[in-house]
């Protein structure tokens, strides 16, 4: 009796093992769905990114408010007729001349 056991125990266990470890087991499955999930994430951050671009190509080639506001702030570019006024704040630091090579001091 302790015979049958015994030997019904082993067949069990090595059931067992294609089931956990084998090539369609339960850890392969378990990676293979984190690898799925991973892909769709990433599946859709790149179409985010996709539409974003594809809004401003279209902006670009319909409009022409979007080349004037890359050419504003990217180029610094103005329209006829309009004035310029930079307004700087002030700061309690003195600016240092980058002109001039800072001298060692000994």
């Amino acid at each position: 009796m302790r015979l049958i056991t015994l030997s019904l125990a082993v067949l069990l266990l090595l059931i067992q093992y294609p089931l956990w470890l084998g090539k369609g087991g339960w850890l392969r499955v378990w990676d293979l769905d984190n690898q799925v999930v991973a892909a769709r994430k990433k599946n859709e951050d790149l179409k985010a990114r996709n539409a974003k671009l594809n809004s401003e190509v279209n902006d670009l080639r319909e409009g022409t408010g979007a080349v004037e506001e890359r050419a504003r702030y990217e180029l610094g570019m103005i329209k006829d007729g309009e004035i310029f006024i930079q307004i700087l704040e002030p700061s309690g630091k003195p600016v240092a001349s980058s002109s001039q090579p800072k001298q060692k001091q000994e």
